[in-house]
């Protein structure tokens, strides 16, 4: 819960149970710590076979701009290099953007002004 607040996702803290049940429906969740603190998740949703929505990837301020971030998106996306379809959504906020695209993923279509949901995907040939 300490993760997610510190990185100001407001609407899963304020719903624990919800928080609770979404991890434990993830496909996969991978966590990273310093020391015994929680500094980092990222989580995917999936069917197995054919897509893999990369939902959640967070990373405690204090640790941002490090590369672990990075390591995360690589290291939940491992299980599926086979799958063709890899996807997000992400807000508006413009370091989103260039920080998806780094790690391989292309928005889809252009956001008018104001829009606030970007739609990314990562294609497999």
């Amino acid at each position: 819960m300490g993760l997610y607040s510190s990185v100001g996702w407001t609407a899963y803290t304020d719903q624990p149970e919800v928080l609770a049940a979404a991890l434990a429906g993830s496909h996969h969740v991978v966590l990273a710590y310093d020391s015994e603190a929680l500094i980092g998740l990222a989580r995917v949703v999936s069917d197995g076979a054919s897509i893999a929505y990369l939902q959640d990837v967070l990373v405690h301020p204090d640790h941002q701009r490090s590369g672990l971030g990075s390591a995360l998106v690589e290291a939940v996306m491992a299980p599926y290099a086979a799958i063709r379809q890899k996807v997000l959504l992400t807000d508006g906020e413009p370091g989103q953007r260039a920080f998806y695209e780094a790690v391989g993923y292309h928005q889809v279509g252009h956001p008018g002004p104001g829009e606030e949901l970007r739609a990314f995907v990562r294609v497999t040939p």
